[in-house]
């Protein structure tokens, strides 16, 4: 039976539809582990951080989060390759369920930290599975325009971090209200709600599964990814070294902020960070002449210009100027200039990707990307404790410095990022 134009564009036009409401319902699966994900980090933090643990004790709560994270998007991305994206995206809603049941309902003698290390440790594996499905899935149903897949990543990569950023202030204000557990048995039945939701509604295999995809291909072969990846993990670092232990425990033990203060503004950061990513296509836009998407160069160029403001916040600590005024002045910016870095950072990966190894190529990314988180967390609670044995402020000047180091070096590593160029309609290939 022969088709005719009109029955063609028909299926386009029913394939387009259900591409975007998987998109809708991908998406909405990655908020649900999104919000909970940040909650649990606010939950674990200043519950910890209450009890008297030191910075250093704090960050190694959330150590096997970290390695867990490195180790997921290694295997995840084969997994995905090998089975198909919708599992992987499952795995991660049901293992968050696990990892918050473990905390809600242990008796008070078992939070101890290797126990909690052991729930953050499946926390780190869900995230980061739901992370790499939800992302790979948006290069399998944005289709081969490179302006919509532009647009459809930053939305997502920027109502990601919005929706993480409202996760801390729940986190913060369940704590405040109703305790450590109540707080995480309402997250459970969240992420409860939203995979049953996934399960019920998502069609499709969101990728075909190659039962041929090796292991060894996870180790990208394409040196763009590579090069990347290596940015990636000085960039993450630079953000975890004073954000993810240093800058809270700043907040609440110097400037003696409570806990929803600390979260509140943690959170409202986040959620503005997030819309300036979701807002750079249409930033970087203006910024390059004759040109529809960003490039090695312009991820060369934010890097240089983002590593001046952890150096200034420094400076300005280090001269006794008003502290509150310098750090949160000083976040604000940086959170627009990373913003814009992580933006570029998540369309040049979906860009230099191979399409038929889109999943192992993301998941190799983002493994760097959790090496980078990993590196710096660890470094955010041992300098913070180092530094502040000379001043109350010399804890957060020693992460800030090593920030502005490592933002330095993916700078330099950026350099040699190549230029993705349309040599077919529709199609990225890689200038070599």
């Amino acid at each position: 039976m022969k088709t005719t134009p009109s029955t063609e564009a028909s299926a386009t036009m029913t394939q387009q539809r259900a591409d975007r409401r998987n998109y809708v319902l991908v998406t909405i699966a990655y908020w649900a582990d999104t919000l909970t994900d940040g909650a649990i980090r606010m939950l674990v933090l200043f519950y910890f951080a209450q009890l008297g643990y030191s910075p250093f004790a704090v960050a190694s709560l959330f150590l096997f989060y970290e390695i867990f994270g490195v180790i997921t998007n290694l295997f995840g991305g084969y997994i995905g390759a090998r089975f198909g994206l919708k599992l992987t995206l499952f795995l991660g809603l049901a293992t968050q369920l696990v990892a918050l049941s473990m905390l809600a309902f242990a008796p008070p003698s078992l939070l101890v930290v290797p126990y909690v290390m052991a729930a953050q440790a499946l926390s780190g594996i869900a995230k980061d599975l739901t992370k790499m499905s939800s992302k790979s899935a948006v290069k399998l149903v944005a289709g081969a325009g490179e302006g919509q897949l532009y647009r459809w990543v930053s939305v997502l990569t920027g109502s990601k971090n919005a929706i993480k950023g409202l996760g801390f202030f729940v986190g913060a204000l369940l704590l405040s209200l109703f305790g450590f557990q109540t707080a995480l048995i309402m997250l459970a039945v969240l992420v409860l709600t939203a995979l049953v939701g996934a399960v019920s509604t998502i069609s499709g295999d969101l990728g075909v599964a190659n039962k041929k995809a090796k292991f060894k291909q996870i180790f990208s072969p394409n040196r763009a990814v590579n090069l990347l990846a290596a940015a990636r993990i000085f960039l993450f670092g630079a953000r975890d070294v004073w954000f993810v232990v240093g800058l809270p425990v700043f907040f609440i033990t110097v400037l003696g902020w409570d806990f929803w203060l600390a979260g509140g503004f943690m959170a409202a950061w986040t959620i503005g960070y997030g819309f300036v990513q979701a807002s750079t296509p249409a930033l970087i836009r203006r910024r390059i002449a004759n040109a529809q998407a960003p490039d090695g160069r312009t991820a060369m160029w934010l890097a240089f210009a983002l590593a001046a403001f952890p150096a200034g916040i420094a400076i300005t600590l280090h001269a006794g100027l008003i502290p509150t005024l310098s750090v949160v002045g000083g976040l604000l910016a940086f959170g627009i200039i990373f913003a814009l870095n992580s933006a570029v950072h998540s369309y040049l990966i979906l860009a230099y990707a191979d399409d038929a190894k889109v999943a192992m190529n993301v998941g190799f990314y983002y493994m760097a990307n959790a090496l980078g988180r990993l590196t710096g967390t660890v470094l955010s609670g041992a300098l913070y404790q180092w530094g502040m044995q000379s001043n109350p402020f010399g804890g957060l000047i020693a992460c800030l410095w090593a920030s502005a180091g490592f933002i330095l070096i993916a700078g330099l590593l950026s350099i040699r990022l190549p230029t993705p160029t349309r040599t077919v309609v529709g199609t990225w290939k890689v200038e070599e």
